[in-house]
């Protein structure tokens, strides 16, 4: 069946018979789609996350990690040399006297830093390119099955990298979930789209598996020969819904990293998060299950800040929780009986909205949370935080309470300092 290839696919196509590392247009398609995320540690984000997201470890400056992403994307365009990203990548750091990590303050420590940098997004960008042209519909009928090439040409070979070289199994099979390449840092193998008749029936590699705990004490659990933070398919998460990533790395995060996340995806998160959380409240009005529990929103930087300096308060992340008991139990059964307190659906459906941008931000002396006032009308809405709740042996930050309070009571409880303003 023929192929409609472009030029630069022709260069590289999918059946893997090109120039490896020739650049194509999937692979700057995949780097341009990602979106700018501040991380203090390379594995704050990990897998399928960073299908999604730009990150360089310890980047936290919006503006030095758009100038670096954008740096990425010139280079994979052009088909430009690490040398080049290098000349680029100094003096980006000079730019935005970017100090304090290891090996900042050399020359060999600055070159070794810019070509991780480059390594790492340019091959990780080739294999979720190389994904975009191996599932496509009309390749994977003609060519269902996907064989895996070891380079010959890198200077220390995995000897497991080597003996996976020449498998053969059809294109979803699970081996593929963990054991699509690149495995590793530095790893360059890659896979090529092969017809039937090459799978000779053996089954896939079991090498067996090893543990990695992590600097937070996590287990990991990964097969032997793939590099922790490398065991999934570059490419197969970036039609995901970046929300449900974000709900799943979000609270594992220390609260500046997560806030600065929330921050830096504000603009685009906003709509997609408002309408995901709409159809989870329609599910749990709907349904008599009552356990659950949905991130809403995170505490943002400023006020992150302000505890910190005002009341020696750090909470352990920023996400901002809500449980489904709050809407469905006996707080509001009992708002419900006085009609002017009583959240509406309507309401309920505007959490993300209201912690995204509250009219107040405050802090009440007296149990220590924090409360987002929505002043749009009077009585004003009034939802109070509580830091570091503890859920199934995770510590979230959660709503504890919603209801509507008049305007000129809030203003009351500020003038008597029962709340102080954050904002």
């Amino acid at each position: 069946m023929p192929l409609n290839l472009s030029p630069t696919q022709l260069a590289f196509n999918a059946r893997g018979d090109g120039t490896f590392n020739q650049p194509f247009e999937e692979q700057v398609a995949f780097l341009k789609q990602k979106l700018n995320l501040p991380t203090a540690h390379w594995d704050d984000i990990l897998t399928g996350a960073h299908d999604r997201a730009f990150m360089v470890a310890g980047a936290m400056k919006a503006d030095l990690l758009a100038d670096i992403h954008a740096e990425v994307i010139k280079n994979a365009a052009a088909g430009q040399s690490i040398g080049a990203f290098k000349k680029a990548f100094e003096a980006l750091v000079k730019k935005h006297g970017w100090e304090g990590w290891t090996g900042s303050d050399t020359e060999a420590g600055r070159d070794w830093r810019a070509r991780v940098i480059y390594n790492t997004n340019m091959r990780a960008g080739y294999a979720a390119g190389r994904y975009a042209q191996l599932t496509d519909p009309e390749l994977l009928q003609s060519r269902p099955y996907w064989k895996y090439i070891h380079n010959d040409t890198v200077a220390h070979p995995r000897p497991l990298h080597q003996s996976w070289n020449g498998t053969v199994l059809k294109y979803d099979d699970p081996f593929w979930d963990s054991h699509y390449p690149p495995n590793g840092f530095g790893c360059r193998c890659r896979i090529a789209a092969v017809r039937p008749t090459e799978y000779k029936g053996h089954p896939a590699p079991d090498d067996g598996t090893y543990e990695k705990t992590d600097r937070n004490g996590v287990v990991h659990t990964l097969p032997k020969g793939v590099d922790y933070g490398w065991d999934y398919k570059p490419g197969a998460s970036v039609a995901k819904s970046f929300k449900s990533l974000i709900d799943d790395k979000l609270i594992r995060l220390p609260a500046p990293v997560g806030a600065a996340m929330m921050e830096a995806l504000k603009p685009i998160m906003a709509m997609e998060m408002q309408a995901q959380w709409i159809g989870t409240l329609n599910t749990w009005l709907a349904t008599e299950q009552v356990g659950r529990v949905a991130i809403v929103g995170a505490i943002d930087t400023p006020t992150l800040n302000w505890l910190d300096e005002n009341k020696k308060i750090a909470p352990k992340t920023a996400e901002i929780a809500i449980r489904e008991g709050l809407i469905k139990g006996t707080k509001q059964t009992r708002h419900e009986k006085k009609t002017s307190d009583a959240l509406s659906e309507m309401e309920w459906q505007q959490l993300p909205e209201i912690v995204s941008n509250p009219d107040q931000i405050l802090f009440d002396t007296r149990s220590g949370y924090v409360i987002y006032v929505l002043k749009t009308n009077n009585p004003a809405i009034k939802l109070s935080v509580k830091f570091d709740y503890a859920k199934k042996g995770v510590k979230t930050n959660m709503i504890v309470s919603a209801f509507k309070q008049s305007v000129s009571t809030i203003a009351e409880m500020i003038k008597g300092k029962v709340y102080e303003r954050i904002k």
